[in-house]
């Protein structure tokens, strides 16, 4: 399965904003953006220079897919699948985006950041509707029901997770009842309901050109 193994802090130096990749260390001074955060990676760094229209429209684009940890081409087919739907393109794409398990996972507070919820979906943690899935980019829709295996409930791991986020807001569009670790997607969220500082009309002028 194809991810980055990078420095992600240096994806949230380039992009200049948090991307809220490595968990709680992004709330903590630890945070490289905060340390540096006026300096893009790179000998040519502290030169920026003003972006053309082009540039901007592919900034937002690789903003918005290393938010969600998705690589160029599986983020291209999401676009597709995008203007193929009803409705509004951009608002489609962040939608399937805010779909996939791992993000789910993330969203539900039982994860510390989407990486670490990739992580876990891979390794078996999770069910949809009763059945193990393992596929961190399974995409749910409306009326399924995303469960924590019965067999990880015990884990320490998932206890100090859960009291961690205790105080993290669950979106309005998933259900989740926090002393059975299960949730239902009551629908797909509203582009109102996704958080993200992310400008979506760039990203379908950049397909679109």
């Amino acid at each position: 399965m194809a991810r980055y193994t990078g420095a992600v802090c240096r994806q949230c130096r380039r992009e200049g904003q948090k991307l809220f990749l490595k968990g709680d260390r992004c709330y903590t001074g630890k945070c490289a953006l905060d340390r540096r955060p006026a300096q893009t990676p790179g000998q040519h760094g502290k030169g920026r220079k003003k972006l053309s229209e082009y540039a901007m429209q592919h900034r937002e684009k690789q903003k918005t897919r290393r938010y969600y940890g998705v690589l160029e081409s599986q983020f291209a087919k999401y676009f597709e699948m995008a203007s193929s739907k009803q409705g509004v393109t951009g608002e489609n794409l962040l939608r399937i985006l805010e779909s996939r398990l791992d993000n789910v996972v993330y969203r539900l507070g039982l994860a510390m950041s989407r990486p670490e919820a990739r992580q876990l979906v891979s390794h078996n943690h999770f069910s949809v509707n009763g059945k193990k899935v393992n596929i961190p980019s399974y995409l749910v829709k409306a009326g399924d029901v995303i469960s924590l295996n019965e067999k990880s409930r015990g884990s320490e791991k998932f206890k100090t997770v859960i009291e961690a986020n205790a105080s993290r807001a669950v979106p309005a569009w998933l259900d989740f009842d926090k002393n059975k670790l299960e949730a239902k997607v009551v629908n797909l969220p509203t582009r109102e309901e996704i958080d993200l500082p992310v400008e979506e009309h760039l990203i379908v002028e950049l397909y679109s050109k």
